[in-house]
């Protein structure tokens, strides 16, 4: 794997997968650029194949996400939270690292400015780089006894009622102990990284990506008590669908599964994690105080009114 202090004249040249938001205005020009500055300091580049598929970019080596996890020394990630997502879920079996550079919205795992890509990447091709590790959960469905879906989520597994049904009732255990029963619109299960996607939208607390937790947060439940929990992210959870129509499980937004009444799903810590590199001096502090606006406040004259 890439070290954390990679001479730019490294006698063996690395190979460096490149993974794009293909559809994002002028990307083929940025994921060019990327390539062509990184062939320049001796590295040998692929590039994700459906990526390569869409952009058409020529002389480049495509590879499907098992062959870079198997090939690829690190992969440059360049969109959003979404496509970083995407193939951080593929890549994790094969600890391959990520380095996301932004071409999204609010990018809390892209955290490289698009506009200034080359030179922090040349900064970090010169050893200046933050590495940091992230969890994941993988969830397992169960019907009568039988397994019949299983996935990893980097941020959260979902559980909830479609768009038209009334209130999903859930059973939840951790460890094989009760903690009680629910009835509300859904329960998000979420990792440390997934605190600031859907779970912070519904009222859970922030979680520091460095934390061993696993927050579990009601989604508009029937009563005001239930409220979001944190727990170590050591424990096995346990959601059975006790009632309700139209019910689903996602996974990351991206991938999802129907239930029926009976069904349990089976949430623990994966045994894969997820790698970042990151530019020397980044701080998680940042990219909140960014992305959440807290660095923007109201004039004197608005805090005295």
């Amino acid at each position: 794997m890439w070290p954390i202090k990679l001479p730019v004249q490294a006698a063996t040249p690395k190979t460096i997968a490149i993974v794009g938001k293909y559809h994002a205005a002028g990307i083929a020009q940025s994921l060019s650029d990327i390539a062509a500055f990184l062939e320049a300091h001796g590295h040998t580049i692929v590039f994700e194949a459906e990526t390569a598929q869409n952009i058409a970019l020529e002389g480049y080596d495509a590879m499907s996400p098992e062959q870079i996890g198997q090939f690829a020394d690190a992969a440059i990630v360049v969109g959003g939270d979404g496509t970083m997502l995407g193939i951080a879920r593929q890549l994790a079996p094969f600890n391959v690292p990520l380095i996301g550079i932004n071409q999204g919205r609010l990018g809390f795992m892209t955290d490289i400015s698009l506009d200034r890509m080359i030179p922090v990447l040349a900064d970090m091709l010169d050893g200046k780089v933050d590495v940091e590790t992230r969890s994941l959960l993988e969830a397992t469905v169960f019907r009568d006894g039988e397994q019949i879906f299983n996935a990893l989520a980097f941020n959260d597994v979902v559980v909830a009622r479609g768009a038209s049904s009334g209130m999903v009732e859930l059973t939840v255990e951790v460890d094989g102990r009760f903690m009680y029963n629910q009835r509300s619109d859904g329960l998000i299960v979420a990792t440390p990284t997934g605190s600031t996607a859907y779970a912070l939208s519904a009222g859970g607390p922030i979680l520091h990506p460095s934390l061993h937790g696993i927050v579990l947060v009601p989604i508009a439940p029937h009563a005001l008590s239930n409220r979001p929990i944190v727990i170590p992210d050591s424990c096995e959870i346990s959601i059975q669908v006790v009632n309700g129509r139209d019910i689903s499980a996602n996974f990351d937004m991206q991938s999802l599964t129907s239930l029926s009444h009976g069904d349990r799903i089976v949430i623990r810590r994966s045994a894969h994690k997820i790698t970042f590199l990151h530019p020397e001096g980044w701080s998680y502090y940042d990219t909140l105080r960014h992305k959440l606006h807290w660095n923007e406040y109201p004039s004197v004259e608005g805090r005295l009114q």
